[in-house]
């Protein structure tokens, strides 16, 4: 597998969307997140959506550039329309005003509809935590999930974040879907020729499946918590269609012709509630209590979430990302219909 700084794949990925017909500055934004999935260890998430784009982009889909109107407002809501564009801009200028309107009004919701893919969750909770407030992120998309004890697609993954200051270095991020793994994952499994574990898909038949092939072949995605507790990631899947679905008018996943992301953010201002240095002292105390306890068998420590992609962003940065060698090629291949030559771009081919 080739191995890449961030910095090179940010320029290839910023390049291969301005040659494809992105404004640099939304380019450079969608490629920066991107690359920032893959430094935290979130490979699904990240240039390996590069083809994905360009591909929409060529359709007609997607529409870099696109204005994002704000449909209905009040000081501490709004709608917008994201007119097909990049989901990222749209979802960055979503939280954005859901800051706003928190720091304004004690609490700021923000729904969107008719964008494209928005990526990670965290990068927009993030926003709100790293300026002192509560960040609350979620999204829907396209059908991929069975619902409990069926085998038929009928929600999206689902996936939902929060975000919270802790008054140290890293923040508390939880950033998870509803199924027992995202599409994306699935999608790297399969770029790298491996199987899945047991438990996240079944096939068009219903069956357990380890074969990332099955799934794109017909099968399903598993909700969280599988054949024993899945009624749990199903009930939370659910709950997030409607609040990002329905509320926003986006649409629920199992509804035809349905296509991008629906979204709804949240923002809370800590200080309406308590001084937010009191509120991260008790949030650390916490933290401290909870990783000092005592380890079960064969475990080494807890983590916090968010402190495993603190650690692979501090690797990452050092040794390098790798790429499947399925999945260079596919971007390389789509640089070369757009006229572009990687090799400036890049150290090794």
């Amino acid at each position: 597998m080739p191995v890449f700084k961030a910095e090179q794949l940010r320029k290839v990925g910023t390049e291969i969307f301005v040659a494809a017909g992105a404004p640099r500055g939304e380019a450079e934004w969608v490629s920066h997140l991107l690359v920032k999935s893959n430094l935290v260890g979130h490979d699904s998430h990240g240039v390996i959506r590069i083809v994905q784009y360009v591909k929409a982009m060529e359709e007609g889909y997607l529409k870099p550039g696109a204005r994002v109107e704000v449909v209905r407002e009040t000081p501490s809501s709004a709608l917008l329309k994201g007119n097909w564009g990049f989901g990222q801009v749209v979802a960055k200028k979503a939280m954005e005003i859901a800051i706003d309107k928190a720091v304004k009004n004690t609490v700021g919701t923000v729904c969107a509809y008719d964008l494209y893919h928005i990526g990670r969750l965290a990068d927009y909770t993030e926003m709100a935590a790293e300026k002192g407030l509560i960040g609350i992120a979620m999204a829907n998309s396209v059908k991929s999930v069975a619902p409990y004890g069926g085998k038929e697609r009928l929600l999206s993954t689902s996936p939902m974040s929060y975000a919270f200051p802790t008054g140290g270095e890293t923040l508390f991020v939880l950033d998870i879907a509803t199924s027992v793994c995202a599409e994306g994952k699935v999608r790297v499994a399969l770029h790298k020729g491996e199987k899945l574990p047991y438990g996240c898909i079944i096939d068009k038949e219903g069956n357990p499946s380890n074969n990332p092939q099955d799934f794109y072949d017909g099968g399903a995605l598993l909700p969280l918590g599988g054949d024993s507790v899945g009624y749990k990631g199903f009930g939370l899947g659910f709950v997030v269609e409607v609040l990002s679905g329905v509320l926003s008018g986006a649409g629920c996943g199992y509804e035809e012709g349905k296509k991008g992301n629906g979204i709804f953010f949240q923002a809370i201002d800590i200080q309406r509630f308590m001084p937010v240095n009191e509120f991260e002292k008790k949030i650390s105390a916490f933290i401290q209590t909870v990783k000092s306890t005592k380890l079960r068998p064969k475990f080494r420590e807890i983590l916090m979430p968010g402190e495993p992609e603190a650690r692979t962003k501090r690797e990452r940065l050092r040794d390098g990302i790798y790429l499947p060698d399925k999945t260079w090629e596919e971007i390389r291949n789509t640089a070369n219909a757009l006229g572009l030559d990687l090799t400036s771009m890049v150290t090794h081919e």
